[in-house]
């Protein structure tokens, strides 16, 4: 560390080696908190554990929740000039006109404002009364007001020279920081992130000033020693999202982007940095990795964007993505981090949380997000070595809770649970990846990202809650995934696999594998999830096979015509969050005939394939209610066959196979199933009609 220190602190240890001990140890914890967070969802996590929240008396219902009111926007003119000067108080005066319309009928509001942050002198509107008191302000209105009638409110405040965390001050520099609910304490409003609206932000500052927020710059108006900026939020924001952003002197740098829809329109990206910082690697950077978001999850949606570096104490490390201004830690200019926090202007800014419930929503996919970017600039393997990152921490940190917890969405929990590593940032990052694996078709994956994230009549500018997540990736993808939110998102901690592999040489130069899947956990409901194993041979290539594990217990029975050597489950750990054991034992029925078993279907059956018409995976399901050599083939309309889906001696059960038809023509295709019972002769065949459409 010392060699990092200049001259002129050295001096100053020599004068005072107390007060130099005690700047040492500040330099020292702050440096290392930078150095020993090389993923940016742990250093994000990490700041935010130690925010506070304010409980707050009105509730949220889930899903999307309605309120009395909708706010639609808050305008404020804010005289912060004192601010920037020594001693550097926390303490300015503004007004906050709120415009707001009416869900229901009323004659009063509930603002959240923080009574040991703000003073409220006055709230203007003919005939109103006002009360704060217990971090509520309750205005009185003139009248009623009916359901879509607009009404506004003009409330002029002072806010109190306290350390609240939400006003930073010090050193010429001011920053607001405000998630989750920490917006009530530096202007009255409805703190709750599902309700959004535009802002228009006035501030006074000195002429030296450089000062950013959200949205555009309007314009800004020096009159003598003194600048007026003025920002406008075309688009709305939450209120935790709302930003203010200054320093005497502050560095800023301007690149501009070029959209994918029109490049010869662009938008502005401000880069706003401390002395002795130097961003210029992130803003080499930074064009490419806007681009590639908005490949993989729709155009960019703002008019402009922007990061900022903490231009006062008291945001030691991480970032805070607030809407198109981004908070990072002082020097912080890591592409780790930037990766995660620029990745929350889609999931957490574009679409916010309906409730705090829905943190995952912003946080795991942010999370993600980092591991694609690894993808981008690595190759897979780096996106899967950091995904197995994430597993690893989760693995090994899990504290036995749900992603998403209901009550969450009424009372906010602490910040070290609602941000915790495991849970809201590794767990909800592997999620998505396994969902990608569920999926199966990388293209249909993000397709799904990419129109939730583009959907602009029920998202994007608005928030989500889980529910409407899961409703509208099944559109997308055709199927219904709530199962599959429902297990690992609305569920505690993951499967535990027992799992027994057979082989069995038939004695006539064919050899049976039998494999019997169990899940053990007794902490979280049995997990379905395709599953895969690789099966090797003493001569020849080797086998993959993808099954549907629907039903705990389930066994599956292949037969082959060369000697079997090696068993492996989930090969490439595709299911990330699980333990798992898989060891060579009895399987039931790969020797012999099962049993019966009442669960069982009780006869043979091939089902409509789903979807249809399909491009390029569709999904058959089969039934097989006795032990049979089971052949399932593709033939095109000539009669050739095209490919061989399933071939095996298969025990009593139901069947899944995917078929993936990448590499044929568009038109109408027929698949055929064959099942003969060994021993008896019967036989069943059945043949299907599907089409592929590109």
């Amino acid at each position: 560390i010392l060699h990092l220190i200049n001259s002129k602190f050295i001096t100053k240890m020599k004068k005072s080696f107390l007060f130099s001990l005690f700047i040492l140890i500040v330099f020292s914890s702050t440096f290392y908190s930078q150095m020993r967070f090389q993923k940016g969802s742990d250093a994000c996590a990490h700041r935010k554990q130690n925010l506070t929240s304010i409980p707050d008396p009105i509730g949220d219902s889930p899903n999307s929740p309605k309120h009395t009111f909708d706010v639609l926007d808050y305008k404020m003119n804010l005289d912060m000039r004192s601010c920037f000067l020594s001693p550097y108080p926390k303490s300015f005066t503004g007004s906050v006109k709120v415009k707001f319309r009416v869900d229901t009928a009323l004659s009063s509001i509930s603002l959240n404002a923080v009574n040991t942050s703000m003073t409220v002198n006055a709230v203007s509107l003919a005939g109103v009364s006002f009360t704060h008191a217990s971090n509520i302000l309750t205005i009185t209105l003139n009248r009623v007001y009916n359901p879509g009638e607009i009404a506004e409110v003009l409330i002029n405040y002072q806010h109190l020279n306290v350390s609240d965390g939400a006003i930073n001050t010090g050193n010429g520099g001011l920053f607001t920081d405000a998630e989750p609910e920490g917006a009530r304490k530096w202007f009255p409003c409805w703190d709750k992130p599902s309700d959004k609206a535009t802002v228009d932000i006035t501030v006074k500052v000195p002429a030296n000033v450089k000062l950013g927020s959200n949205g555009r710059l309007n314009d800004s108006t020096v009159t003598g020693d003194t600048i007026y900026y003025h920002w406008i939020s075309r688009d709305p924001v939450t209120t935790y999202l709302t930003v203010l952003t200054g320093k005497v002197n502050y560095n800023l740098n301007i690149i501009y982007w070029h959209k994918l829809s029109n490049p010869s329109d662009s938008i502005p990206i401000r880069f706003y940095f401390n002395s002795g910082e130097n961003p210029s690697s992130m803003q080499s950077m930074f064009p490419n990795m806007i681009t590639y978001y908005s490949q993989k999850f729709g155009e960019h949606g703002f008019e402009k964007n922007g990061f900022t570096t903490a231009p006062a104490s008291g945001f030691n490390w991480g970032g805070m993505e607030n809407q198109t201004l981004t908070t990072l830690c002082a020097n912080c200019w890591s592409e780790n981090l930037i990766s995660h926090e620029f990745a929350h202007q889609w999931f957490g800014d574009m679409i916010s949380p309906a409730t705090w419930a829905d943190i995952w929503l912003n946080e795991g996919f942010a999370t993600y997000s980092e591991a694609l970017w690894y993808e981008k600039t690595g190759g897979y393997s780096s996106y899967k070595s950091d995904i197995n990152s994430d597993a690893s921490s989760y693995l090994s940190s899990n504290p036995g809770w749900a992603m998403y917890n209901p009550s969450w969405a009424v009372t906010t929990p602490d910040a070290n649970t609602l941000f915790n590593t495991a849970i809201t940032y590794n767990k909800g990052a592997c999620v998505l990846h396994m969902l990608r694996y569920v999926v199966n078709d990388t293209n249909v994956f993000f397709n799904m990202l990419r129109g939730y994230a583009t959907d602009t009549a029920n998202f994007k500018h608005k928030s989500a809650a889980t529910d409407d997540f899961t409703a509208k990736i099944s559109q997308i993808y055709g199927q219904d995934l709530t199962w599959f939110i429902d297990q690992w998102v609305k569920q505690p901690n993951h499967p535990t696999y027992s799992n027994i592999y057979q082989f069995n040489n038939n004695g006539n130069g064919t050899w049976n594998v039998g494999f019997k899947t169990t899940q053990t956990q007794s902490n979280t409901p049995f997990h379905r999830m395709p599953l895969t194993v690789r099966i090797t041979f003493q001569t020849g290539s080797d086998s993959l096979f993808r099954v549907d594990n629907t039903a705990n217990n389930q066994i599956w029975i292949w037969q082959f015509n060369r000697q079997p050597l090696t068993f492996a489950f989930d090969p490439n750990n595709d299911i990330v969050l699980k333990t798992a054991t898989t060891v060579a034992g009895t399987v039931p029925g790969t020797v012999g005939i099962a049993s019966n078993n009442n669960e069982l279907p009780k006869v043979f059956a091939l089902m409509q394939n789903y979807p249809n018409p399909f491009n390029p995976v569709t999904n058959i399901r089969f039934d097989i209610p006795r032990r049979s050599n089971v052949t399932l083939k593709v033939f095109d309309i000539t009669g050739k066959v095209v490919a061989e889906i399933y071939n095996g001696l298969s025990d009593p059960g139901k069947y899944t196979a995917d078929f993936d038809a990448t590499n044929l023509a568009s038109g109408v295709y027929y698949y055929e199933i064959n099942a003969v019972e060994p021993g008896t002769g019967n036989t069943f065949n059945s043949v299907k009609k599907m089409v592929v459409v590109k």
